[in-house]
């Protein structure tokens, strides 16, 4: 079984938990805090993978180091450590995340702008850009980058919205090079 078949079979487990328990922003905020953890501290992925420190060991260094999250968590995580897949628990959260934006009717985008976005703005794109792709709101992570010049670039999932001043060169230079 392929390891996107695994962390999602792990994810919708988790996900039913949530719903059953009505702790679904809850558990998805404890995952979201997992996953910066996992993705920031290369040592603790190297402390679960590495063979020679026994199982104990290591279900106990997953207790001490995530002690505050939910039973839920905390169990998917010790499940995920007991059965030798820890490497998969940022794709388990990735998962469960989609699962809950699909609950919810949310897409996460990411904005590239020159300058930060203001709450006004990213609600006005939020409302604009769900409609588009179907969605009823959309998260927005916004990512300054000055070399656009100007504009935005959106981008939801695969897909790629350009109205950035550079996107907007670089079409007409194709256009007048055909």
């Amino acid at each position: 079984m392929s390891n996107t078949a695994v962390a999602k079979r792990y994810a919708l487990a988790l996900f039913e938990i949530a719903k059953e328990q009505n702790s679904l922003e809850t558990i998805e905020q404890e995952l979201r805090v997992v996953k910066s953890i996992f993705i920031e501290n290369n040592e603790i992925n190297t402390l679960l993978e590495t063979p020679k420190i026994p199982l104990d060991k290591k279900k106990e260094i997953v207790k001490e180091a995530f002690i505050t999250a939910s039973p839920s968590v905390l169990n998917t995580l010790l499940l995920l450590t007991d059965r030798h897949r820890s490497g998969e628990i940022v794709a388990v959260v990735d998962a469960f995340i989609d699962l809950a934006n699909e609950e919810r009717g949310i897409a996460e985008a990411t904005v590239y702008s020159v300058r930060p976005l203001s709450d006004d703005e990213k609600e006005a794109l939020s409302s604009s850009f769900a409609k588009k792709v179907g969605k009823q709101s959309l998260r927005i992570e916004n990512v300054t980058d000055e070399s656009l010049l100007g504009g935005i670039r959106v981008q939801i999932g695969n897909r790629i919205f350009d109205g950035s001043l550079v996107g907007k060169l670089n079409r007409l230079e194709r256009e007048l090079i055909r």
